[in-house]
């Protein structure tokens, strides 16, 4: 178990009863070593918030283990003290509190550890500054863009040096530019600091920022490959595509504007990485 910073074993999560019941997973088994950046995809109700939920802490499986930083949430006696040293969270929604500046937002995940209030203080300000809003330490909220507010959320999440930040369709809430921003912050965080990233998305383009693209669907991991191509894995998107289907399966009544010869070297190349 200790070689894997997070470990599910046979997770299940049942919500509701009888014929209501609605399975959100449905035995998974998923592993991810320090310092790997992951991006857990697929369609809306496959699973994967509930998924990140469950490795968050956040709630707890129907079945099955979850395994973080070498313990079995299971068998944690103050969940919330091991979530705020071990976890950091970055959401859709920033969840900024609007009365607090960018400062003072940050350092609340230090309250009740062991820092004192100028460490805390001279932490926030090297976080902020970290993550490029140096010199807007003062700021409210409302005083900033959501790119900004979504930066000042990922500091937060690193107050307490995690060993693992969750972020849940980070860049969900953010137009096109911003949301490439935040992804290449995580990507900067992920390689000059080592820090180990799961990120939930539907977005093909934020998960292409990842090492590692695991694909839920119906609550079960249906792939999982390393990402080193991005042009292979669009694709690889092609190829799970209806079209790219029809292309492996030669309909010659698809992609017409293709020659034959065009369309069987597209065919080889979609059966390599389908």
């Amino acid at each position: 178990m200790n070689k894997a910073l997070i470990r599910t074993i046979d997770l299940v999560k049942i919500y509701g009863a009888g014929e209501s019941a609605v399975r959100a997973l449905n035995g998974v088994n998923l592993a991810v070593t320090p310092g790997e950046f992951v991006a857990v995809m697929g369609p809306s109700g496959c699973g994967k918030s509930t998924l990140l939920n469950l490795l968050g802490a956040l709630d707890q499986p129907t079945e099955g283990e979850v395994w973080v930083a070498g313990e079995n949430l299971a068998h944690i006696k103050d969940v919330d003290a091991f979530r705020a040293r071990t976890v950091g969270f970055v959401f859709q929604l920033h969840n900024l509190i609007p009365t607090l500046t960018a400062w003072e937002n940050v350092e609340v995940p230090m309250e009740g550890q062991s820092l004192g209030k100028k460490e805390r203080r001279e932490r926030a300000a090297h976080l902020l500054e970290l993550v490029g809003l140096g010199d807007r330490l003062d700021a409210l909220p409302g005083q900033l863009s959501g790119g900004q507010r979504q930066r000042v959320a990922v500091a937060r999440a690193l107050a307490n040096d995690p060993a693992l930040i969750l972020a849940d369709e980070p860049t969900g809430s953010l137009d096109s530019q911003s949301g490439e921003e935040i992804m290449a912050l995580l990507t900067k965080l992920n390689r000059d600091q080592g820090t180990t990233i799961l990120v939930v998305t539907h977005d093909r383009r934020v998960a292409q920022s990842a090492r590692r693209i695991v694909r839920m669907k119906d609550g079960q991991i249906v792939g999982d490959h390393r990402l080193d191509n991005p042009l292979e894995e669009d694709l690889r998107m092609l190829a799970a595509s209806r079209l790219g289907q029809l292309i492996l399966d030669g309909d010659e009544n698809q992609a017409d504007y293709l020659s034959s010869e065009e369309r069987e070297c597209l065919r080889k190349i979609l059966a390599r990485v389908a």
